[in-house]
């Protein structure tokens, strides 16, 4: 071991070697700068608006920097030690492969592509001329990353509520620019607020009704792609209401008739057909049939062949937990039969049972004529 390393040891080295290298690009930089010929970036890229999957390529051209490391970064403003290398003059340093760097010697020009772009691509890009380790020169390139509108999981999806009851329904986006929201109701109706269109995250339902209940649609729009579009369901938990087509059926024995009441109500009311107290069920005699339509129920009580016990006063129920509902609907004795339900194909086995169109059509008819 010689008398230098014996005095100075290794670490002693290596720090006198690091203050000659900043001391020799030192008097290199001074004397750049005496001579009037220090790096300069002679173009940047313009600020990029590009979409999502898109690609983009930053240009950086730069003057006098032959012995200048040139280095494209993407910068975080307000946290300068969160950002990412990406080339350092003709090599990529990242290992993102979405990033390719091409370099024209002849015209000293860096073009970095970004391929695929996501949203977190948005940001700050610098091209960076290193001059010292203290000191570069920097331009920066503005990239913004448009995103379509997305409706957010907190959205409301479906609301239960009872009548009288206040309620909100919430919508929430993302995308860039921030999407606008707006409430809409299924077919264009009316919403609780009395117009047809309603802006705002939040829908407020004051007093709910039960004409409250249906679908109503998040909508949400950024001007970028398609639109976003949210449907949320409010249900209303109300009384059932029993509502007849007719109260009183005229039929002739032997002929069908049918009673009909139409039922709303939340939780979807149980219907029951009664004949003096008695349930009326799906037999040879009758025949129910149940049909649901916009939440309103629909049930049908056919009594197939009447006879004379058949006349009287039959019972539509409905119930559900919050209560019941019941009204009368009365069945009376006509001479002729009623067209529809007995203009209907018959059975025609045997000719005996074979009824003419026009006696059902006619007759009826021109008894009515007769009694004016």
């Amino acid at each position: 071991m010689n008398t230098f390393t014996k005095m100075f040891g290794p670490p002693r080295i290596m720090q006198i070697l690091n203050r000659l290298a900043t001391l020799c690009l030192t008097l290199h930089l001074s004397f750049v700068y005496v001579y009037g010929i220090a790096p300069v970036i002679s173009y940047i890229s313009q600020p990029k608006v590009v979409l999502i999957g898109e690609s983009v390529d930053l240009v950086c051209s730069v003057q006098y920097a032959q012995d200048y490391p040139v280095l494209w970064a993407k910068i975080n403003p307000k946290n300068p030690s969160d950002g990412l290398f990406i080339s350092h003059n003709s090599l990529l340093t990242t290992p993102d492969n979405r990033y390719s760097i091409r370099h024209d010697a002849a015209s000293y020009t860096y073009l970095v592509q970004l391929s695929k772009i996501r949203e977190s691509d948005s940001g700050t890009y610098q091209c960076q001329v290193l001059t010292s380790s203290n000191n570069k020169v920097t331009a920066d390139v503005n990239l913004t990353v448009l995103e379509p509108p997305s409706i957010l999981d907190n959205t409301t999806r479906s609301k239960d509520a009872f009548e009288t009851q206040r309620i909100e329904l919430e919508c929430y986006a993302t995308g860039n620019p921030q999407p606008q929201i707006s409430w809409r109701r299924q077919n264009n109706d009316i919403l609780p607020t009395g117009s047809s269109v309603y802006k705002g995250n939040i829908l407020v339902i004051h007093n709910v009704t039960k004409d409250d209940r249906g679908t109503y649609y998040c909508i949400a729009n950024n001007g970028v792609g398609n639109e976003a579009k949210q449907n949320v369901k409010v249900r209303v938990e109300f009384a059932p209401q029993v509502v007849p087509e007719q109260e009183q059926y005229a039929q002739a024995v032997g002929y069908p008739v049918d009673l009909v009441c139409n039922v709303e109500g939340y939780p979807r009311a149980e219907i029951l057909w009664l004949r003096d107290n008695y349930r009326v069920t799906d037999t040879l005699r009758y025949q129910i049939n149940t049909l649901e339509t916009n939440e309103i129920v629909t049930s049908t009580l056919r009594i197939k062949n009447l006879t004379a016990s058949d006349f009287g006063i039959y019972v539509c129920h409905a119930s559900n937990k919050l209560s019941t509902d019941r009204k009368n609907i009365r069945v009376v004795r006509q001479k002729y039969p009623v067209c529809p339900p007995a203009c209907l194909p018959y059975p025609t086995q045997g000719a005996n049972q074979i009824v003419p169109l026009v006696f059902f059509v006619f007759v009826p008819a021109l008894h009515y004529l007769m009694n004016l």
